[in-house]
């Protein structure tokens, strides 16, 4: 199509071009930012990730994709899909530990499983069942899956994401202060 021959308001490959540039250089900075947020305090990560998450999206379905239809050969990034429904809606206060098995068992099977670094709940999930199998404590994964929330809610441990959603949610051990390391 010729520049005369273009009709109004349609875009040409050259701005679009342009335009995808910068939206890449966008949603890069975003994904820093989103890394940089993990390592703040639970306060902090809870009053800015969400937030950024859902202006990433944004970016990517609302602005990114239509461009991406018009010019699909720009397309580089592999855009986020839609949030799967959460893995598990179970609640801590609905778990009934079957006989044999104690929260205090139970924690301490999570407790062995995370580490100081972030990591999947559903790597989590995964390691503290084997745990529990081991040890012959007749655990169910969603009961496991609650008891993080749990534990996150209470402050006990690090959450980032939905911990309903195992595979798009991380842990971690509480970060202690280095005046209690320095006691320890």
């Amino acid at each position: 199509m010729k520049p005369q021959e273009r009709r109004e308001g349609q875009m040409e490959r050259e701005q679009a071009i342009q335009i995808n540039d910068q939206l890449v250089i966008a949603h890069e900075a975003m994904k820093k930012a989103r890394i940089a947020i993990a390592e703040l305090g639970k306060q902090e990560r809870l009053e800015l990730d969400g937030p950024l998450y859902d202006l990433l999206l944004e970016l990517e379905w609302q602005v990114m994709l239509p461009l991406y239809e018009q010019f699909r050969d720009l397309m580089k990034l592999e855009l986020h899909e839609e949030l799967p429904p959460p893995t598990s809606e179970l609640k801590w206060s609905d778990v009934r530990l079957p006989r044999g098995a104690t929260e205090a068992a139970l924690d301490d099977v999570i407790m062995s499983a995370l580490t100081s670094r972030w990591q999947k709940v559903a790597m989590i999930i995964g390691v503290a069942m084997a745990d529990c199998e081991k040890l012959k404590l007749p655990i169910a994964p969603e009961m496991i899956g609650a008891r993080l929330r749990f534990l996150s809610h209470a402050d006990r441990i690090e959450g980032v994401g939905d911990l309903r959603r195992w595979g798009h949610s991380e842990v971690r051990l509480k970060d202690e202060p280095i005046s209690a390391l320095r006691r320890g």
